[in-house]
């Protein structure tokens, strides 16, 4: 082999590990629409705060599980990124290394595993309320869910917090709203409906999966809107 034949069979191995290693990289947008601050947090990713125009870019690595990203509100932090936020806060910190707090709206999602070569998310009220938020997949094609009205001026009286609306889960831990400890131990509530009535693409208890889980091919790219 020649040393320009060498070198082009080097050159053409570089680009197709590149190619190969970034063929299913998925980025993720996190867009704040509101009038207001909002904390994004991340997990993974960490948190950052968004005025209202900012992107956040998260890059998730592949075969990630049991992300979620949410918006918290009312934060106070100081130079060290230590402080508190009204809703959605993670310990205290603007770098969130734990999940948040209730209420919060929670966009969710798990990409391609071995098993299932799709990726899946959902926006979950299961948590709660707080920020309307939008999980709107940017290429391949594919419907993500939504939650545009603002659930918290006519949160039911028993579910209203400071700065949001509970999942009556929070507020009762009973079987009936949580759940637990059976799957298929309980069905919708007239506080669940609250939730789906008013975003009826997301989950509103926890055993809400047919009308809330949505699919879209391994390597599509995301944005989530805070006030979409």
């Amino acid at each position: 082999m020649t040393r320009v034949s060498y070198i082009f069979v080097l050159v053409s191995l570089a680009i197709a590990l590149v190619t190969l290693t970034c063929t299913h990289a998925t980025t993720i947008d996190v867009v704040n629409n509101c009038q207001y601050t909002v904390w994004a947090a991340a997990s993974p990713g960490g948190g950052q705060q968004l005025n209202q125009g900012q992107t956040w870019t998260l890059n998730p690595p592949d075969g990630t599980k049991m992300a979620r990203i949410w918006g918290r509100t009312g934060c106070t932090f100081d130079a060290n990124g230590n402080g508190h936020c009204t809703t959605g806060d993670c310990g205290g910190v603007l770098n969130c290394q734990a999940w948040g707090t209730d209420p919060m709206t929670l966009a969710e999602y798990t990409l391609a595993q071995p098993d299932n070569p799709t990726d899946t998310i959902d926006i979950s009220l299961v948590e709660g309320f707080n920020i309307p938020l939008d999980f709107t997949p940017t290429t391949n094609g594919c419907r993500g869910p939504t939650c545009q009205p603002d659930l918290n001026p006519n949160c039911p009286a028993a579910l209203k917090t400071n700065g949001g609306c509970n999942n009556p889960c929070t507020v009762f831990n009973t079987v009936e709203y949580c759940c637990t400890p059976v799957r298929g131990s309980c069905g919708p509530t007239n506080y669940s409906q609250y939730f789906k009535t008013n975003c009826p693409d997301a989950y509103s208890y926890p055993q809400d999966d047919p009308s809330s889980t949505f699919s879209c091919p391994q390597g599509t790219n995301y944005k989530v809107t805070f006030c979409p």
